[in-house]
């Protein structure tokens, strides 16, 4: 892992060097938003296209507005687990 990204992202970039090893950076590139961006909640989190393994004519983002939409998802199932109930009662 280059050593810029774990100047700008000191907190992340042993959690991203962790998965690169144990999984590969295809599998991180395909997990991304799954599995670490959410770790951004509690630490400064790279985005995706600022990984140095990603390369943009392989690779896709999320734009905005589908990453709101991924967490007010998130927010309705966390809610829905809270309470018991399912999404249509």
């Amino acid at each position: 892992m280059p050593d810029q990204l774990a100047e700008q992202y000191p907190e992340a970039a042993p959690y991203i060097q962790q998965a690169v090893a144990e999984h590969g950076e295809e599998w991180v590139l395909e997990h991304y938003y799954e599995r670490l961006y959410p770790l951004g909640r509690v630490m400064a989190m790279p985005e995706k296209d600022e990984l140095p393994f990603y390369d943009d004519d392989e690779h896709d983002t999320m734009t905005e507005d589908e990453k709101v939409e991924m967490y007010q998802a998130w927010a309705a199932y966390r809610e829905n687990l809270r309470t018991g109930t399912k999404p249509e009662e």
